[in-house]
Formats: C-alpha cells, structure tokens, sequence
C-alpha cells in the first residue's frame, strides 16, 4: 500500500531514488494514482480523520506516537523499501523486542486463487477446543405397529382386578379405625352437628382420588414428578401411544409425568398418572422403555393404581392416631426411666395392659390391623405379577425379561462390591421378605417364562 503524496516532494521518477531519508513516504509507482488501490489481501490502513494531512515524521527526540488501537492494522514494508534506521531520541521499543520483522508483500491474487485474509502480524492462530461429541440418544428399536391407526378400544379404560378389591378388602379395618377416630375428633370437639359434617365431608373426599388437578398436585408435591420438556415429551408420547394402541386404551386417559432420578423405575400414581424416571426416558431402548410403561399402565387398568391410594387415604387418620400413640408412649418411657427402674416397669405394663385389652375387646380389628401390613404387602406382589403379565399380552415380555435382568445385575453388582469391601451383603430375612411389595426378579422371569417360549 502507499500513502498519500506529500505535496513538497519532488515529481517522481520511472528510477527509484536512494533510499528516503527517515519519515519520508514511498514515492508512488509510475503512472499510479495519488492513492493506488492496495494489493489484494493486504492489510488496509486505519483511515485518517477528514481534513487531517499525512503524520508528518516524528524528529529526533520527539515524543512517540500514540499506538494504534487495539485491531488496528499495521501496514507491511515493501521489499524494496529499506528498513528506516532508528535514530536517538525515537520511539521507544517494548521490553525485550528486537527490530521490527519485514513481511513482504503479499501476491497479486489470479483468477479463481481462494481469496487471502488480511492479518496482523505476528499473527497467532486462535485454538479452537474440539466440541465435545453429543451423548448417543437411546436407540428407537419399538415396533410401531399401530402408528396412526387404531385397531379397538377397550370397553373399559380400567377395573378392578382380584389384586384390586383385595387391595381393598384389607384396608377395611385401617378405615374403621380410622372412621372411629374422624368421628371422636369431630363430634367430640366441635358437637354433633358440626362434627357430623366433618365426617361426611371426609367421606366425600375419596373422590378426589379421581379429580386430576388434584392428582397432578399430588404427583408434584408428595412424589416429586414434574410435567416432561418438549424434548422428553417428543420421546415419550410415540411411545407411550404405541402401547396404549396395543392395549385399546386411549392415550389421553393418563397423564405422563417425569422424576428426575438416576434410577431405572416408572409409577403408577392416583387413577391417571404414569410417572417414568429421567434415565429411563434417556438411557434405555425405547422397547424396553415402552415394556415399562406396559407395567404401569397394567397397574391402571387393573385399577391397583386408584385403589392403593384410596385405601391408603381412608386408613391415614388411623396411622397418625397409632403415631402419636406411639410418641405419647416413647415420651412416657424415657420420662419413668430418669426416675427410677420400677417406674420404667410400670410404664411398659400400662402400655402391655392396654394392649392386649384391646385385642380383647375388639379383636375383629386389631387382629387385621396387625396382619394388614403382611396381607397388603402380599397384594401387592400379586399386582406386579399381574402388571407383568398385561405387558407380555401386549408383547412385551422379552423387553421386560431384559429390565429385569438389569435389575438382577444391579444388585449381583452391589453384592460382588460389598465382597471385594470385606462386607457381608445384609439379605433381608425372613419377615422382612414377607414385608417386601415386589417379587423377586428370578419369580418375575420365571412368570416371563410361557410368553418367552411362545415368542410374545
């Protein structure tokens, strides 16, 4: 590039002078313009304010000239220019730089050449840190065989199953119980009247069982699932879709729900919600994840779902009494033991009178009270074989062998961990098992083992 002429220098040449004493510009090439067009892919000189002339050349001991700004180009010296001699007095070098390097002159361009970028020397190429590879979704291996089409529907989106009423069938001295202290809470405190109505309004409050905002808050606030993003949603709905085609149920029955867990688990919650795990949403084929979904929504339609929860609901008054009675006892017992020990004693036989007193009087329901937890806990197992089986009809079956074999390797994992720790692997024991609501993983794949055979 040059810079504009200096009107006091003599007429140019076609012979180059000896070298220009320091400060003066290049003369201009013969026959340019006052301001020849830069090379291409040069550098272009920052622009001089309007009106201003050419900097004229610093003098000895002059003051340095303000650097450029900050992405301001510096214009390379040609090849045959000499480098100017530094002079006492002149612009001071930065620490620990020598003489400023000669770039020559970049080429003329030809046709078609890929067009140069202008940079600053020294130039620095910027290290781009290579983008971390995207994690691997899930793979989709679902058969979508109802996709867009419906084949039947269900003359009942969901029942009662014999796991269901027995659900029930147990929970009915926890909801006697529980009736008997509403009603001593209410008519003794608040009067007959009053009280009257407190019970039939806690007997009306079953229904919300059924009344989805008040399902979805309780699906929020008591069991932590939230609604799913649109990118979780987008991954679910096929899914969920082809299984509720298979089993003839509409899809927009049930409301899908997300918990934010690193678990491999799904829920059925209330009489309408399906919860399912962020890794099984994420981290799980998509067959295996709909034969998941089968086995909630074999809970629904086998109505364990609603019944669980409205047994559960009608025995809650029962369960705080029995705690506080509990605390109430506690409280006594470490009260009589600062005492002395025959206090303690007479603590514990109050407590024992009491007991058995009411085994006497009343034996037709804390007999069931006590069994209750053992009966609903064998319920229970009985619902998830049953749930197991509604997703094998809808073949599913080899997809949930497979989650059931992640189950059994988990906790062969746990176990072998513990061994290599020098730790004994605490098995529950005997009435421990009899309180377990799940069926061992070899009694689920053993009850797996017709369809597997047949194929489904």
């Amino acid at each position: 590039m040059s810079y504009p002429p200096d009107p006091a220098a003599p007429e140019p040449g076609p012979v180059y002078p000896d070298p220009p004493y320091p400060g003066t510009p290049a003369p201009p090439y013969p026959g340019a313009a006052s301001t020849p067009p830069p090379y291409p892919g040069a550098a272009i000189p920052s622009p001089l304010y309007p009106g201003s002339a050419a900097p004229p050349p610093p003098y000895p001991g002059s003051a340095a000239p303000s650097p450029p700004y900050p992405g301001a180009s510096v214009p390379p010296a040609y090849p045959e220019t000499p480098a100017s001699p530094s002079y006492p007095g002149g612009a001071p070098q930065y620490p620990g730089a020598g003489a400023a390097p000669s770039y020559p002159a970049a080429p003329p361009a030809y046709p078609g050449d890929p067009q140069p970028t202008a940079t600053t020397p020294p130039y620095i190429p910027q290290q781009t840190p290579p983008a971390t590879p995207p994690e691997a979704p899930a793979p989709d291996d679902l058969d979508y065989r109802h996709a867009g089409s419906r084949v039947h529907v269900a003359a009942h989106q969901r029942g009662a199953d014999a796991t269901a009423i027995g659900q029930l069938a147990v929970q009915v001295p926890g909801f006697l119980v529980s009736l008997a202290v509403v009603a001593a809470f209410a008519v003794g405190i608040l009067g007959t009247a009053i009280g009257w109505l407190v019970i039939l309004a806690w007997l009306a409050s079953g229904a919300l069982v059924f009344h989805r905002p008040t399902e979805l808050a309780f699906a929020r606030h008591v069991m932590k699932l939230r609604a799913p993003l649109a990118e979780e949603r987008a991954r679910l709905e096929p899914i969920w879709r082809e299984v509720t085609a298979r089993a003839g149920i509409e899809a927009h029955t049930y409301e899908l729900m997300v918990e934010n867990s690193t678990d491999l688990n799904a829920v059925a919650a209330a009489g309408h919600v399906v919860g399912v795990t962020t890794y099984a949403l994420n981290e799980i084929p998509s067959s295996n994840l709909a034969a998941v979904l089968a086995h909630e929504l074999g809970h629904h339609t086998g109505g364990h779902a609603w019944t669980g929860l409205l047994g559960y609901w009608y025995s809650l008054p029962g369960r705080i009494a029995w705690a506080f009675m509990r605390g109430i006892a506690r409280i006594a017992i470490r009260v009589a033991s600062v005492f002395s020990l025959a206090a303690t004693g007479m603590v514990y036989l109050f407590i024992g009178m009491f007991v058995i007193g009411g085994f006497v009087a009343a034996w037709y329901i804390t007999v069931p009270l006590v069994v209750a937890p053992y009966l609903l806990a064998y319920v229970g197992r009985q619902g998830e074989l049953r749930a197991d089986r509604q997703a094998a009809d809808l073949g599913f079956a080899p997809h949930l062998a497979q989650v059931l074999h992640h189950f059994q390797a988990q906790e062969d994992a746990v176990k072998a961990q513990a061994a290599a720790q020098g730790r004994q692997f605490k098995e529950p024991g005997g009435l421990a098992k009899l309180l377990t609501t799940h069926p061992d993983n070899y009694t689920r794949l053993q009850a797996l083992e017709p369809y597997l055979q047949l194929g489904r």
